[in-house]
């Protein structure tokens, strides 16, 4: 039946099997209206999706907060350990939150040599070291004053913060 609505054949009145359909020229008419329409849209959404495309685009990593944020922390804790004695790094839950950053980044759609070339940029290094010192100095860390480094670490770890937990403390 609809090869012969397709095709203008004059077969339009014939009934089938048992007498289940028949069809009509309205129907017909029907039929391609609905299809004309249903054309229309798949068109629109294609065009759409091929127009939203380059919004689809990954933002770059230094615009990520949670990718800032933990850098950050890792480097505020690096500050702590290397200044105080009395503290140190947990490097088994620094690796695995190295990891889930890594597997955030994948999960956005990142690839492992876009993750590494941030990693290794100088300008992201210097910017990132920047915040960190921003940030011990306004957690009351005073260059040259171990004790202070210290107190911040114990601080930090009190709090429960992600540099916190990523440092130990044996006073």
């Amino acid at each position: 039946m609809i090869r012969s609505a397709l095709m203008g054949d004059n077969v339009l009145n014939a009934r089938f099997c048992h007498g289940i359909s028949v069809a009509s020229k309205g129907m017909v008419r029907a039929v391609d209206a609905k299809e004309a329409k249903m054309s229309k849209f798949i068109y629109a959404t294609t065009l759409v999706v091929a127009l939203a495309s380059p919004a689809l685009a990954l933002e770059p990593l230094n615009k990520d907060a949670h990718v800032t944020e933990s850098l950050v922390a890792v480097r505020v804790g690096d500050a702590i350990r290397n200044t105080c004695p009395s503290i140190s790094a947990r490097m088994f839950t620094v690796l695995a939150k190295w990891n889930d950053l890594k597997s955030y980044l994948r999960d956005k759609g990142y690839t492992e040599d876009q993750v590494e070339a941030f990693r290794k940029d100088k300008l992201e290094k210097a910017r990132i070291k920047g915040l960190a010192a921003d940030y011990l100095k306004a957690a009351g860390a005073v260059e040259g004053d171990v004790e202070s480094y210290c107190k911040v670490g114990r601080d930090e770890i009190a709090k429960g913060t992600l540099a916190g937990s990523l440092l130990r403390s044996y006073k």
